[in-house]
């Protein structure tokens, strides 16, 4: 099997989105119901069965009330190069 060299940051990038989910005193249901999907989305790429694209990316933290801006902030300094 062939190693993600991004697999820390993907980790880190799902825990991020989840615990802003969290939060929000959302459930993966809520979330899901808001972005007008199944719930097996969310989890799915909570636990990265799948995942999201930049465009999805951008429509989670709208339906979070986060500014991708300040995702983008939160996520950058547990990056790695």
């Amino acid at each position: 099997m062939k190693h993600n060299r991004y697999a820390n940051n993907e980790e880190h990038f799902r825990n991020l989105l989840r615990q802003k989910r969290k939060d929000r005193g959302l459930t993966q249901a809520d979330l899901a119901a808001t972005l007008g999907k199944p719930q097996s989305f969310v989890s799915k790429y909570e636990a990265g069965e799948r995942l999201l694209s930049f465009v999805e990316t951008i429509d989670v933290c709208r339906a979070l009330g986060i500014d991708p801006a300040v995702l983008l902030k939160d996520y950058l300094p547990h990056h790695d190069a």
